[in-house]
């Protein structure tokens, strides 16, 4: 186990020097068991220590897994139990703000729709674009940009179309050309950030976003087949 002396010294820091001294003990320790396990309870400890210190975005976050789970499936309940995993874990890059806020509640609402397909169905891929759009020009508008609706929204955005275009996507060009959007690039910076010891970000251009066209690409042809199949219905 890690020592409190330097589980209190990385509840200190900020955010983002927080993940660079965690992924440090990776990269000192060689990455070897022992590593990993004073790595998960620094980690532990540290989000803990965060959702402490500010209860509300953790209750806020509950709040909506606690919703999704009681309208998913038993198996869907991996899915939405992940995703709660993942943004407790993460509510520190919040910075000071005292609220996960309507941006942040929509994108962990995307991120949790495939866990109700059965409910929703074909307006699943809508439902994605709307929130997609929706929560990015409100986070902008109100000023309410973070660390952890940036990652969320990436994340969210991979867990959601890669999940779609495995189960509902036909063409196996546009499931691989959607894999190299998302998924490659999450992996390959997740791979580097822990190899080098330091977080890094995924590259992101104001011009060209092929995830981006990609998503709008693949729902676009979801609601033509959608379309399509109402019409011969």
């Amino acid at each position: 186990m890690a020592d409190d002396a330097q589980a209190r010294e990385i509840n200190r820091t900020t955010t983002r020097d927080a993940s660079n001294r965690l992924l440090a003990v990776l990269h000192d320790g060689g990455w070897r068991p022992r590593a990993w396990i004073r790595f998960l309870d620094l980690a532990t400890r540290r989000s803990v220590h965060q959702a402490l210190a500010n209860p509300r975005p953790l209750i806020e976050s509950t709040a909506i897994h606690v919703v999704f789970a009681a309208l998913t499936t038993r198996r869907g309940l991996v899915w939405v139990g992940v995703s709660a995993l993942m943004a407790v874990t993460h509510l520190g890059m919040l910075g000071d703000r005292r609220s996960i806020g309507i941006p942040n509640a929509l994108t962990l609402i995307r991120g949790n729709l495939p866990a109700v397909e059965h409910r929703l169905g074909r307006a699943l891929p809508v439902l994605s674009l709307a929130t997609d759009f929706a929560d990015g020009k409100i986070a902008r508008a109100t000023g309410a940009v973070t660390p952890f609706g940036t990652q969320a929204d990436f994340l969210a955005d991979t867990a959601f179309w890669t999940w779609f275009i495995v189960r509902h996507e036909p063409s196996r060009v546009v499931r691989v050309l959607t894999l190299a959007s998302w998924a490659v690039p999450v992996l390959a910076i997740a791979a580097a950030s822990i190899t080098k010891g330091r977080m890094l970000d995924v590259p992101r251009s104001a011009w060209f976003r092929p995830a981006a066209a990609m998503e709008v690409f693949i729902g676009a042809r979801a609601v033509v087949r959608n379309i399509r199949s109402l019409k011969k219905s």
